[in-house]
C-alpha cells in the first residue's frame, strides 16, 4: 500500500558498535593525521542491522503510524569539525553505505539521505563525489547539509556565498534538496540540540533572506529542520527585516524554495508552525529516533510524537493534512516520487 505518511527526517541513531568503534579510532588520532585509519570495510551483519531497527525505528513507525521515513546518518555524529577532509570522506562513506543497506533491507520502511563530507575550510565541491555515489548508486533521494562545519564557531562561508555554487549546481541537476542540519557542537555555549541546531535553522533562514542565491537557482530546495527554528515564532520580525532591507515578500522570495519540517515537541508549537507557515511549505517529521526522546509529563505521551499533534488539530483541513503527512514531501523530492512509482506499482501517489 502506498505510503500515507511520509517522515521526511530520521536518524539512524542506533546504528550497530562497530560503527562508532570506527569513528573512536579516527577521532584518538585527528591530531596524528597520519595515524588515521584506512577506509577499511565494517564488518556488520544484516541481522545486526535488523537488531539495530526493528526495536527502535520500526517499532515506532508501526506504534505511531508511520509508513515511509526519509533515513540519514546521525546528525550529531557528522561531525564534520573533527580530522580532515580525507577523515570526513571515509566516515561519510561508511555511514552512507549502512544507510543504503538499511533501505535495501527495508525497501518499504526507509529512503535513504545522504551524510556530505564537509571539512571546514575545504571548498565544498569536494562532497559532490560523494553525492552522486549516494543518488546514482544507492538511489538515495537528499542530502544533509551542514551550514556550519566548524562545529558552532561559524567561520566558513555562509551558504549564500558562491563558493557553495558548484556543490548546488550538482544538486539541481541531481534534483534532489538539500535538509539544513549542524551536527555537534564544540563550542561550549551552545548545547547540541537545545541551542545549536535551532540557531543553526535561524541562521541559515536569515542568510537567505538577505541573498538571491534562488534567483541563480530557481529549482534548488532546501528544508529547514526542527520546526524552521526560531523563523515561524518570528516570522513578523523576518517580514520586517526583509522589508527594511528592501527585499521582496518573504512569500516571493523564499517559499517557493524553503520548506519547513515538524520536529516541534509540543502541540501549542505545532499550532503555531502550521498557522504561521502555508501548508504547502511544511513536511511531517519527528526525527525518531532522535535528540528529545522523553514521555511529555503533561500528556503522558513521548514529546516526539509529533503526528499525533497533528491529528490533535481540528481546524487542519483535510487536504492540508493530506499534504503535510505525505504529499509535500514526494513533491520536494522528485527521487522519492520516482522511488515510490518503483516500489508501489500501479498505486497513484496522492
Amino acid at each position: 500500500m502506498h505510503p500515507h505518511v511520509i517522515d521526511c527526517h530520521g536518524h539512524y541513531t542506533t546504528s550497530p558498535p562497530q560503527l562508532a568503534a570506527f569513528r573512536q579510532r579516527q577521532v584518538e588520532a585527528q591530531h596524528n593525521l597520519s595515524a588515521q585509519p584506512a577506509k577499511g570495510s565494517l564488518h556488520v551483519t544484516d541481522d545486526e542491522i535488523r537488531q539495530s531497527v526493528e526495536k527502535a525505528q520500526i517499532r515506532l513507525q508501526r506504534e505511531r503510524g508511520t509508513d515511509l521515513t526519509l533515513f540519514s546518518p546521525r546528525a550529531a555524529g557528522m561531525g564534520h569539525h573533527l580530522g580532515d577532509a580525507t577523515t570526513s570522506r571515509y566516515w561519510s562513506e561508511h555511514c552512507n553505505e549502512l544507510i543504503h543497506r538499511v533501505c535495501a533491507l527495508y525497501p518499504q520502511r526507509f529512503v535513504g539521505v545522504c551524510q556530505l563530507p564537509q571539512s571546514p575550510g575545504v571548498a565544498p565541491a569536494n562532497c559532490i563525489p560523494e553525492l552522486e555515489r549516494c543518488v546514482r548508486e544507492f538511489g538515495f533521494v537528499g542530502c544533509n547539509l551542514n551550514p556550519d562545519p566548524t562545529g558552532g564557531y561559524w567561520t566558513d562561508l555562509p551558504i549564500t556565498d558562491r563558493a557553495w555554487y558548484p556543490l548546488y549546481e550538482r544538486m539541481v541537476e541531481l534534483d534532489v534538496p538539500a535538509m539544513l542540519h549542524t551536527s555537534h557542537s564544540c563550542n561550549a555555549h551552545f548545547h547540541t540540540a537545545g541551542a545549536h541546531y535551532i540557531n543553526g535553522d535561524t541562521t541559515v533562514f536569515m542568510q537567505l533572506v538577505q541573498s538571491d542565491l534562488f534567483r541563480d537557482f530557481p529549482t534548488l530546495k532546501f528544508v529547514i529542520p526542527h520546526g524552521g527554528g526560531a523563523v515561524p515564532y518570528h516570522w513578523g520580525r523576518y517580514r520586517g527585516i526583509a522589508q527594511d532591507l528592501g527585499r521582496p515578500p518573504l512569500a516571493e522570495l523564499l517559499l517557493g524554495n524553503v520548506f519547513f519540517d515538524t520536529c516541534v515537541y509540543h502541540r501549542a508549537g505545532m499550532e503555531l508552525l502550521l498557522k504561521v507557515i502555508p501548508a504547502d511549505n511544511i513536511l511531517f517529521a519527528s526525527e525518531i529516533v532522535g535528540a528529545v526522546q522523553g514521555i511529555d509529563p503533561e500528556t503522558g505521551f513521548a514529546y516526539d510524537d509529533t503526528k499525533r499533534y497533528i491529528d490533535e488539530i481540528e481546524w487542519l483541513s483535510r487536504e492540508d493534512r493530506d499534504k503535510v503527512l505525505h504529499g509535500n514531501a514526494a513533491r520536494v523530492y522528485p527521487r522519492l516520487a520516482q522511488a515510490l512509482a518503483a516500489r508501489f506499482p500501479g498505486q497513484v501517489i496522492p
